[in-house]
């Protein structure tokens, strides 16, 4: 694959594809089928194809083969960068890291499973490995985020903001989000564990003295998301005024909305006690405000390679 512009859709539809295995994933924990293929990896109860599997082997064993799919696919994507551009390229160095980062996104599920951190445990190292996991996803999002955007030329806008203030912010709000994410992995796992049929008996279990870990991040994860909500729109306003920079606005425009409409489904998972279509549109949010801000990050700080410059013509 030595044509730029074939190589960027390819990206940008590996891209897809992983965030799909992502709520596929999500799926997985929040259905309580983590366990479907028993402690084996990477067979499945002991055999490389289950047969007569349970509903919670099937969702377990999907998710492992669009797992490996994904794999490959990332493989391509290295193998692509390797030939369509130069050496010390920009699209190199993000494809190169989404290699990196799918393979211990594949260590870590495996860790999962060999662990027996999956189905009911709700031990504190399970929450040390949920949050591992939900860092390492969300670097490789960003990894093939950035390698998508590059190759893409990213957009094509000229010169970036050399203001440390910029910097600054800019680098809050990744930070801000990433604890976030963790924060809400591990909310969301607690939602998965200690399941409740009404407000009241969420509210009482929340406030017990004898209360979970992963319970009582009910109160800090909305408190954190509100803070972090901050960083967002300051981020957002850096971006959207700086003047004859329309990409920056559209970007910073995504993440606003992305934000506010998260808020939104934050508020409805409390109040219709985290069901798992919204776990997974929640989800969904926070990855695509997590590219949006990555992406933004990037339009703004890190300036702009000519393709016609940089890119090696195929053989």
């Amino acid at each position: 694959m030595t044509d730029p512009v074939r190589y960027a859709r390819f990206a940008w539809g590996v891209l897809g594809f992983n965030l799909l295995v992502i709520l596929w994933g999500a799926f997985v924990r929040a259905t309580g089928s983590g366990a479907g293929c028993g402690s084996h990896w990477p067979l499945c109860n002991g055999q490389v194809v289950p047969r007569a599997p349970a509903l919670a082997t099937v969702v377990e064993f999907g998710h492992r083969l669009t797992s490996g799919l994904a794999l490959l696919l990332v493989i391509a994507l290295v193998v692509g960068a390797w030939r369509a551009y130069p050496r010390g390229h920009r699209v190199r160095w993000a494809a190169a890291l989404s290699g990196f980062f799918i393979v211990t996104e594949a260590l870590i599920g495996a860790g999962l499973v060999l662990l027996e951190l999956v189905a009911d445990n709700a031990s504190l190292a399970r929450g040390f490995w949920v949050a591992g996991h939900l860092l390492n996803t969300f670097l490789l999002v960003a990894a093939l985020a950035l390698t998508a955007w590059w190759a893409s030329d990213g957009g094509g806008a000229p010169v970036r903001s050399r203001e440390r203030s910029h910097w600054l912010l800019l680098f809050a709000a990744l930070a801000g989000v990433l604890l976030l994410g963790v924060s809400g992995a591990v909310t969301a796992l607690g939602d998965t564990l200690f399941r409740v049929d009404t407000l009241e008996e969420a509210k009482a279990m929340t406030f017990s003295d004898s209360a979970h870990l992963f319970v009582r991040l009910r109160l800090y994860h909305p408190a954190l998301a509100v803070a972090v909500g901050g960083l967002i729109a300051a981020a957002a306003w850096v971006a959207g005024a700086r003047r004859g920079d329309a990409l920056g606005g559209r970007l910073a425009l995504w993440l606003a909305a992305s934000y506010l409409a998260q808020l939104a489904i934050g508020l409805l998972n409390v109040w219709f006690l985290a069901p798992v279509s919204l776990q997974i549109v929640h989800l969904l949010l926070s990855d695509l405000i997590w590219i949006a801000l990555v992406l933004l990050t990037a339009h703004v700080l890190v300036p702009a390679a000519s393709s016609g410059a940089s890119l090696r013509r195929a053989a």
